[in-house]
């Protein structure tokens, strides 16, 4: 076989992986890349910022489980993809990211655009490699995209020193990778599901709590089937929404800082809690000591360092969720002691229990006349779009509000940064989303404040015919940070004014894009409407009630049972 360059070599697997669409930013360690990138299939898509380029990608691979891929260049370029790395990284979401560094012999020179991007991100990829050989660049790439996709996913950097990419070298055939320090484990121990199973069987105020994992595992069939057979309540993490239908009568929504009354009282009553593809964040347990005082824990995840890292688990299970699911499924179903009829009929008293707090304290908020309330744009949103629409965010209020009052029905649906809190997300994360799915409406759910993170790939959005909706909680505040400002500081509003706000219907017409906005309630529902019928890239500006909160909420330092209602 003749021999290829390295950036011929880098082209040809991204298709062996799959890969159409990659995002990015030239300069002059990738120039080579770049050039190749001309005589390719493969779309490239030319970010505004670095940053945006790790979000689509990170978008990209949420809504269709693929990896995501981004390339920048070396220095200032590898560094603005840091935040869209360490977002992928807390979310567990597979992207390998390509990086251009400088020749070789000039490493640690200090040279023009040098920095050590392998440092920077160990704390932050799940693995990271700097290519020094070249006949080690496409086993390199193969791994990577093995080690993304395994396991717990996790973005993995690349980074590619010019005169690699520019070397010539072989293209060798794909061989079975084999890693003696990485074999994640997928199958669970059968002793461990029985143990789980025997005392599914003995609980009478059971409840399933899944996070994120479920939908990486693509489990949410086995968790649905388990959930209405044993007629358990199910509460989800933001990062498991849609894992379990939102419209079940079986799901009571989110739980933690601003989850629903429901779901956080029976977590602290249930006397079994089987925590499904979760890592018992911070803003779910709430004070650790008062979470789940009662309960038997079980643990499913893929990851063996994520069980009792902060919470003690009476009975582990290390597998992929999908996988121990469907083994909780069929243990149940061969054994002689289960009933799926006298299970439901035992579990009934505690339904009805959960389903009366439910009712007492359902997710509400109080109408103000014409005044425009977020969660009713939220909801309008879900009433317009059937539930069907992929759900992009960003961060703070606007978040909290889109996973209380949208119904994800779907898993992939709801695109968020949850582990980082990553404000600029949304709006890349949508283009990359709607790349992927043009048939299909994508909304990214924004605050005034974060939207102007990246507010700049409103170009590439128009460049690329990514026709998503951006729909903007305007309060001229950061909101998140001014309520807190609001219940704990004396309503001192330190630096969350936000004093000049651009004219986003303005700035829309600026970019091309079609603007809208709504000053008063019975705006809400035509200016929707209008932009769903669009055939454009849309930005709709809600004035909505300037102080309105999140609630429930639960304290710093409170026990989630100690939530602010109202």
């Amino acid at each position: 076989m003749s021999k290829i360059t390295g950036a011929q070599a880098i082209i040809k697997c991204l298709q062996e992986e799959g890969v159409d669409i990659i995002f990015g930013f030239p300069g002059g360690a990738v120039i080579d890349l770049y050039d190749e990138l001309m005589d390719c299939p493969i779309k490239h898509v030319l970010v505004r910022h670095e940053q945006g380029a790790v979000h689509a990608a990170d978008g990209l691979a949420r809504a269709t489980g693929k990896v995501g891929v981004a390339l920048l260049t070396s220095g200032p370029g590898a560094t603005n993809g840091v935040t869209g790395i360490a977002t992928a990284y807390l979310d567990s979401i597979p992207i390998v990211v390509f990086t251009g560094q400088v020749p070789r012999a000039l490493i640690g020179n200090d040279a023009f655009q040098e920095v050590d991007i392998v440092g920077i991100t160990r704390p932050c990829t799940k693995h990271n490699y700097l290519v020094s050989d070249p006949d080690e660049l496409v086993s390199t790439i193969r791994e990577a995209f093995y080690l993304a996709a395994s396991g717990r996913p996790g973005p993995v950097l690349i980074d590619l020193p010019k005169d690699v990419v520019a070397s010539m070298m072989d293209f060798p055939d794909p061989e079975p990778i084999r890693m003696k320090t990485y074999q994640p484990k997928v199958k669970p121990h059968p002793g461990q599901v029985e143990k789980a199973c025997k005392a599914f069987l003995q609980a009478k105020r059971p409840v399933l709590y899944i996070g994120g994992g479920v939908i990486l595992a693509n489990a949410s069939k086995e968790l649905t089937e388990l959930a209405e057979k044993t007629q358990t309540p199910v509460t989800m993490t933001l990062m498991g929404l849609g894992g379990f239908p939102g419209t079940n009568p079986l799901s009571m929504g989110m739980l933690g800082m601003h989850g629903s009354y429901a779901s956080n009282m029976m977590v602290s009553e249930s006397d079994l809690l089987i925590a499904v593809g979760a890592r018992f964040d911070d803003r779910v347990t709430g004070r650790l000591d008062a979470f789940a005082p009662h309960a038997k824990i079980v643990h499913i995840d893929v990851d063996p360092t994520s069980i009792s890292k902060n919470v003690g688990v009476d009975i582990p299970i290390v597998a992929d969720c999908k996988h121990a699911l469907q083994a909780v499924n069929d243990w149940l179903e061969n054994s002689a002691d289960f009933d799926s009829a006298a299970m439901a009929e035992n579990h009934q008293p505690w339904i009805d229990r959960v389903m009366d707090w439910d009712k007492k304290h359902p997710l509400s908020y109080q109408e103000e006349g014409d005044v425009i309330k977020p969660q009713y744009v939220v909801e309008t949103l879900n009433k317009l779009t059937n539930g069907d629409a992929i759900i992009t965010t960003e961060v703070g209020q606007n978040q909290m509000w889109a996973a209380q009052f949208y119904k994800f029905n779907k898993p992939r649906r709801l695109l968020t940064s949850g582990g980082l809190g990553t404000m600029g997300y949304g709006l890349p994360a949508a283009i990359g989303a709607k790349l992927a799915f043009p048939d299909m409406t994508v909304i990214d759910v924004a605050g005034d404040g974060s939207i102007q993170m990246n507010i700049q790939e409103l170009a590439t959005a128009k460049q690329y015919g990514a026709k998503v909706k951006v729909a903007i909680l305007n309060n001229n505040y950061l909101g998140m940070v001014r309520q807190w400002q609001e219940l704990f500081y004396n309503r001192r509003y330190s630096a969350t004014v936000m004093e000049v706000t651009p004219d986003f219907v303005a700035l829309a017409a600026a970019y091309g894009a079609v603007g809208l906005r709504a000053t008063k309630k019975d705006e809400v529902e035509p200016v929707i409407k209008e932009a769903l019928a669009t055939d454009n890239l849309v930005i709709m500006d809600f004035s909505i009630s300037r102080e309105e909160g999140v609630f429930p909420m639960v304290p710093a330092g409170k026990a989630t049972t100690e939530m602010l209602l109202v």
